[in-house]
């Protein structure tokens, strides 16, 4: 009986240390399961709550966004569906001293594009604007900036590429004294044959700026002449999209060719015969007659009440 009753205590206490150790195991378990779960917790909310204020965020100045070029270029013309077709500058004459007629038949305003080819006009004085086109150095712009130093007269001198390597000297001379040099282009093409290349257009007239302010220390005042007087509507709005005005002229002559120059009655006649106010003339600085006459057209122009201006930008 005695041994019964030891066994039944025995069976008790076994069951309940398998009891008490099933349930310790199953506290720790949970005890863990609830560490990792919290844990997973804190570290979101530390992700949450980390101190941001030593990240640096870039405000646009070390590397402009996408958007910041689009905005930096909204005031740009879009010339994707503007007309390329050539034209060829070309004024109609008249010896009334009247501002000559252009190309009419064109259905665009030049000054939507900052071209011009008559300058101010004022009520008081009669204006002449006087400007050389220097595709090349033929011994005479020396004395044509001699002329103009003793008349104090200064002009626009539109200079290409190779002009200017080869002719620093007188580069820095022109500005020194007054004058603006104006740009001719790189290689002096038909601009609307570089339109359909971005990068070449543009090449035209950065090469001319660079090697300008190689020379001289300064940048180039933005005037440009295109070369031959070819341009197109989106050649022109391409040009005013870099800046620059477009300087046409209401009066030229054919003192270009080298061979076959005016005799000084013939080319001072015409000159003088087609002034009018406002007028932009333009002389090629490789003309022997327009350097030998050019201090008469100056002195007989004065005579007649006109007086010299330089273009402002």
């Amino acid at each position: 009986m005695f041994r019964k009753i030891l066994y039944f205590l025995a069976l008790i206490c076994l069951s309940v240390f398998f009891i008490v150790g099933c349930s310790n195991s199953q506290s720790k378990q949970n005890t863990n399961q609830n560490k990792e779960t919290q844990s997973q917790e804190d570290n979101k909310e530390l992700d949450s709550d980390k101190d941001t204020s030593n990240v640096v965020v870039s405000d646009g100045t070390d590397k402009p966004s996408k958007q910041d070029t689009i905005n930096n270029d909204s005031d740009k013309l879009d010339v994707s569906s503007l007309d390329n077709t050539t034209l060829d500058w070309f004024y109609i004459p008249n010896t009334k001293h009247k501002t000559p007629e252009v190309n009419t038949d064109i259905d665009f305003k030049f000054s939507d594009y900052d071209a011009i080819y008559n300058g101010p006009k004022k009520d008081s004085q009669k204006t002449l604007y006087l400007t050389f086109d220097e595709g090349y150095e033929n011994g005479y712009t020396s004395r044509i900036l001699d002329i103009l130093k003793q008349n104090q007269v200064k002009a626009v001198f539109f200079v290409t590429s190779p002009y200017i390597k080869e002719n620093k000297d007188l580069v820095k001379r022109m500005v020194s004294e007054g004058h603006i040099v104006g740009n001719h282009s790189k290689s002096h093409p038909s601009m609307p044959t570089k339109t359909s290349n971005l990068k070449s257009f543009n090449g035209e007239f950065s090469d001319v700026e660079k090697l300008y302010k190689d020379a001289t220390g300064k940048d180039m005042v933005k005037f440009f002449r295109p070369p031959m007087g070819k341009y197109s509507e989106k050649s022109l709005a391409m040009t005013k999209n870099l800046g620059y005005k477009t300087v046409f002229w209401s009066f030229a002559y054919r003192d270009w060719d080298t061979e076959k120059q005016p005799s000084h009655e013939e080319a001072n006649k015409k000159i003088m015969d087609n002034l009018h106010n406002g007028s932009i003339l333009l002389l090629h600085a490789v003309s022997k007659t327009s350097t030998e006459i050019l201090n008469n057209i100056i002195s007989d122009s004065r005579k007649l009440g006109y007086e010299f201006e330089l273009l402002k930008y």
